[in-house]
């Protein structure tokens, strides 16, 4: 049987809750909620997990409580003991070089100075799969880049992120039923729509 990993990379704590970082536990738990999945406490992979048994494969999601910084921590912790290969690891993260509300799907690449990419790719290398949502542009962009991912969402970007969460999770879907080929050529368009 077949087993994926989808990690979506975040910070536990109230305070970070809603911060431009986290975007990647608001998908995973919204599409968890799609699937009417629930979420455990797992202290075992230092996370919270969520399984989901769709078309003959499990499909396992993953939000490490490790701090972005040590993600990697949480998520071979789960993949040692699944035996899940690379490239069945989906990352869910933000990601300042793409405009706020699109997402984009690749394989490999370098950290792009997100701490918690940086830490799967010293612990597996670059090959997993990554699901990548926009945050940017920074601005103002001479703001710290540590105060801009920890900060909040305005108002608005909240919104749109809102109206966005079904495209999210719809493309989430195609990477896992369709494969990351599919999922690029749908997603990784300019306009999506």
């Amino acid at each position: 049987m077949s087993i994926t990993l989808v990690a979506g990379l975040g910070n536990p704590g109230r305070e970070y809750e809603a911060t431009r970082h986290n975007i990647g536990w608001v998908v995973i738990e919204a599409f968890a909620r799609k699937h009417g999945l629930s979420w455990k406490p797992s202290p075992q992979f230092e996370a919270e997990v969520a399984r989901w048994d769709a078309g003959g494969r499990t499909i396992y999601l993953l939000k490490p409580l490790t701090y972005m910084n040590d993600s990697a921590r949480a998520v071979s912790a789960m993949a040692r003991f699944y035996k899940v290969p690379l490239a069945s690891i989906i990352a869910i993260y933000d990601d300042l070089n793409i405009e706020l509300g699109l997402v984009k799907v690749s394989i490999g690449g370098s950290a792009g100075g997100h701490n918690g990419v940086a830490s799967l790719i010293g612990h597996f290398g670059e090959a997993f799969v990554r699901y990548r949502l926009g945050i940017g542009p920074k601005e103002p962009s001479q703001m710290d880049l540590k105060d801009f991912v920890l900060g909040k969402f305005t108002p608005a970007q909240h919104t749109l992120i809102t109206q966005q969460l079904d495209h999210y999770i719809t493309g989430l879907d195609l990477l896992l039923n369709r494969g990351a080929d599919a999922a690029m050529n749908q997603l990784n368009r300019r306009d999506p729509k």
